[in-house]
């Protein structure tokens, strides 16, 4: 029998399927746009080093009606979570903010707003709309923290500090705004000991959500150059899950997982080549699990 509270389909962790049918009692798909944002490191010329150039020749019309037809394919009856992932979606003025906020929410069967942004890309001005906007749709801000550990930030050339990110959190809570924070596992020189520990700093802070990425090499990053010349080692797909099965265990149950392992652009990575294959990696953690008879928050002191 699992005994994981938070679930109806026997995952021994809290899934955002789990959670979006408790919230809204139907059918809930994210649908990713690209709205053709920039980055401050990148306008700066020094991006993180394992930032990947993509663009989205499409505009947000041609996305939207792109993926609606693929979800209605799989799901007819859903409504949608708009996604804007790609790079940093609070990184523009606040007219050019509205404009796009607002297109986007006025599709239809649009019932909610996802915004992937950086820390330090929230401006009072900003945070002020995004409580405007909260108290009129389903609004989530998901923040890159990547790791807790600001050695590692400085090496990966993140461009803020725990801090910085401590006050995003802050200020997002403050006007009941949703938080996902983004983390990355296999960071040169961590240690499984400082990667807890970041999960650890995790359940300190009023988050909903959380994903954990491995850490993946693409061609034409500066990450790319750095690993040809240190050579660091990268975690093997048991290591990775044993890994994710341990932050699991001591993270807090009702912390919502929105994903537990990256989609890589295959036509340009390097290494790792195990995380091609997803469903393997999450299978193996369910797996895992299992053959603990553990679960999210077992070891949790929360």
């Amino acid at each position: 029998m699992n005994p994981f509270l938070y679930t109806f389909d026997n995952k021994r962790y809290h899934t955002l399927n789990y959670y979006y049918k408790n919230k809204y009692k139907r059918k809930v798909a994210k649908l990713t746009l690209d709205a053709h944002f920039s980055c401050p490191n990148k306008d700066q010329g020094q991006p993180c080093i394992y930032c990947h150039e993509s663009f989205n020749p499409l505009s947000l019309d041609e996305q939207y009606h792109e993926q609606v037809k693929i979800v209605k394919n799989k799901w007819p009856d859903a409504v949608y979570i708009a996604y804007l992932g790609y790079s940093t979606n609070t990184y523009s003025d606040l007219k050019t903010l509205r404009k796009i906020y607002e297109l986007v929410l006025s599709k239809e069967n649009v019932m909610g707003l996802t915004i992937g942004t950086r820390p330090d890309c929230l401006s009072n001005e900003i945070i002020k709309y995004l409580k405007e906007l909260n108290e009129k749709t389903n609004l989530t801000v998901e923040l890159g923290l990547q790791t807790i550990h600001d050695k590692t930030l400085k090496l990966i050339k993140r461009g803020h500090d725990l801090n910085c990110f401590e006050k995003a959190v802050e200020d997002l809570r403050k006007n009941n705004i949703e938080v996902v924070v983004h983390i990355i596992n296999g960071l040169p020189g961590e240690s499984k000991k400082m990667m807890l520990e970041t999960i650890t700093y995790l359940n300190t802070l009023d988050i909903q959500g959380l994903k954990i990425h491995m850490l993946h090499i693409l061609k034409d990053t500066e990450l790319e150059t750095y690993y040809q010349n240190n050579k660091f080692k990268l975690l093997s797909k048991k290591e990775y899950i044993s890994l994710v099965c341990d932050q699991l265990e001591r993270l807090n149950p009702k912390i919502v997982i929105h994903r537990l392992t990256g989609d890589p652009d295959t036509k340009d990575l390097i290494e790792p080549k195990w995380i091609v294959k997803k469903v393997n990696v999450l299978n193996g953690i369910d797996k895992e699990l299992f053959e603990r008879n553990s679960y999210q928050g077992k070891k949790s002191e929360i």
